[in-house]
């Protein structure tokens, strides 16, 4: 792409996602979605929707670590309130420090994001056990062992009154979904009515490491129902209370997302029977928790009541890990939509699939990149081609424009009617190239953000290379980059305006230092497709033009 395309490129993007937004908002659907406010009063449909979690002042006791370990993740769980504390993904590194694997769940000095469950009730005579609550559980220390299918850990809470109360989780092999469930063993004389758990994420504003102004990602809650579509919530619109969501819902997830990786609850997820049924009603919940530190991303499921001497069983699955398209894939509907493509989510999901697809044959991402930026570059090429020959026959123009400059001097009426009369004669349209162009602009903003939230390029190695989702280590990708882009201009018609030339030629140098911070996997596009353009350029004028 020559480098003025280029420009027109950013701004033209820029401009079509601000009017997009401003007049094409995400909105639920009121129809089939009732919504209500972050900090409103629950409409009380039954008793148990009028339950709510008080948390008053946010303190984060402490007490026995359980710890769990599969073969893509190593958990801490407390025994107070049996709250996830810290989730290591062992798959992947730290940022900062490679040596230690990603934490995606993690509780330290200045860093919140756990998970966390509870029953409560309106009956104040039931001691039923929350987030801060203690359990106890038989060992310490739990592992997925070689041949082993899954790990449960199971916590207990004496709730008194002849109640028991088991909280479970099971690790499964090869997944990042955690079922998360609760038997209520009910041994009183008496049914337990007005029952609801509550199923949540607690996480501070921070975005996760490697996050820049060059590379920018949504972190924060997101939510997802058929009704509803995909909706991500501003930390700031929820500590101003100026958020609407769904209630009553009985399908989709709730939770966080961040650069590569997202923590949801899951209602309807795949082999597992669906959360919002048989009595249970499902209400998402969104608030901000000790004075707008930290936001809370859940649901709650109000529970049917539970007579005496029965036992009730209760379980939402929470997906905990990258957003890795295998493994969002297997785990409920729509999970890819957790990654940030924006408006072109139509065409970013396509391309990340057909970049997928790619990769299972070479069997490295950098090639996969190599691969699918030619394949679009050949399916877009009669588009581009109408915009080069354009820019052809105006480079052609371009001694005569010269003449007719010296003709007229000063008089800009009249070098301007000579201009147009020679557009005429020569059939030429000087915005002809644009529309070609204009229609293939959503299709490369969407392959930047397929690329910018592939996880899968994190710590792909590919040539000199050992992470495609960091800056080339050697800047060699970025400098070869700024100069096919400075080559490029000489493809190029050249402006009438001398000051005007000599900034296209400077233009791309300055412009390439962005590339110097860019993620590798995303100036390899840039680069192949700068090389593809400059050759399909100079066919155009080489051949095509002057075939004419």
């Amino acid at each position: 792409m020559d480098t003025r395309r280029l420009i027109l490129f950013v701004a033209l993007s820029l401009g079509l996602m601000l009017a997009w937004e401003k007049f094409f908002p995400q909105k639920p659907n009121p129809a089939q979605t009732q919504s209500v406010s972050a900090s409103a009063d629950i409409p009380a449909a039954t008793s148990s929707s009028n339950n709510v979690v008080s948390d008053g002042s946010f303190n984060l006791a402490s007490d026995k670590t359980i710890t769990v370990t599969t073969d893509l993740m190593k958990v801490n769980i407390s025994t107070m309130g049996g709250d996830i504390r810290e989730v290591d993904l062992l798959k992947y590194s730290d940022y900062d420090d490679t040596s230690k694997p990603y934490q995606l769940l993690l509780n330290q000095k200045n860093r919140v994001f756990i998970a966390q469950t509870g029953l409560i009730s309106s009956n104040q005579d039931l001691k039923l056990p929350t987030h801060k609550s203690l359990f106890s559980a038989d060992k310490d220390n739990y592992t997925l062992a070689s041949g082993q299918d899954s790990v449960s850990v199971t916590l207990k809470a004496d709730a008194g009154n002849d109640i028991v109360i088991y909280k479970t989780y099971t690790f499964k092999r090869d997944s990042y979904v955690i079922d998360t469930s609760y038997q209520i063993t009910n041994n009183s004389a008496n049914a337990l009515n007005n029952i609801s758990a509550y199923w949540r994420f607690l996480r501070d504003e921070q975005a996760p490491s490697g996050e820049t102004k060059f590379v920018h990602t949504f972190t924060g809650p997101v939510y997802y129902t058929t009704d509803a579509k995909f909706n991500a919530v501003k930390f700031d619109n929820l500590v101003k209370n100026d958020v609407d969501y769904p209630q009553n819902v009985n399908n989709g997830w709730i939770g966080f997302t961040e650069h590569y990786f997202t923590s949801l609850w899951l209602l309807n997820p795949y082999n597992h029977p669906a959360v919002c049924i048989n009595g249970v009603a499902c209400r998402f919940n969104l608030k901000t928790v000790d004075d707008g530190k930290l936001a809370s991303a859940g649901l709650m499921t109000d529970l049917p009541a539970i007579q005496a001497h029965t036992s009730y069983s209760v379980s939402v699955p929470m997906y905990v890990g990258p957003q890795e398209y295998k493994a969002m894939a297997t785990a409920a509907p729509e999970l890819e939509r957790t990654k940030d493509y924006g408006w072109v989510y139509i065409f970013a999901t396509p391309l990340f699939w057909l970049l997928v697809h790619i990769y299972e044959y070479v069997k490295n991402w950098g090639w996969a990149i190599i691969l699918l930026t030619v394949f679009v570059k050949v399916v877009l090429f009669p588009l581009t081609r109408a915009s080069y020959k354009s820019m052809a026959k105006m480079k052609a123009l371009a001694p005569r424009m010269e003449k007719l400059k010296a003709q007229y001097g000063d008089d800009k009426v009249k070098l301007q009617q000579s201009m147009m009369a020679m557009y005429r004669e020569e059939k030429v349209n000087p915005v002809g190239g644009c529309l070609p162009m204009l229609l293939q602009i959503p299709v490369f903003i969407g392959l930047y953000w397929a690329l910018l939230g592939s996880v899968e390029l994190r710590q792909a190695h590919f040539l000199w290379i050992n992470d495609l989702s960091r800056p080339d280590p050697y800047f060699i990708l970025p400098v070869v980059l700024a100069g096919t882009m400075f080559l490029q201009t000489f493809l190029n018609p050249p402006a009438a305006d001398p000051v005007q030339a000599k900034m296209m030629r400077i233009m791309p140098l300055a412009f390439s230092v962005m590339f110097f911070f860019f993620p590798a996997g995303l100036v390899v596009y840039w680069l192949v497709n700068n090389v593809l353009s400059m050759g399909q350029q100079w066919y155009v004028n080489t051949h095509v033009v002057t075939k004419k």
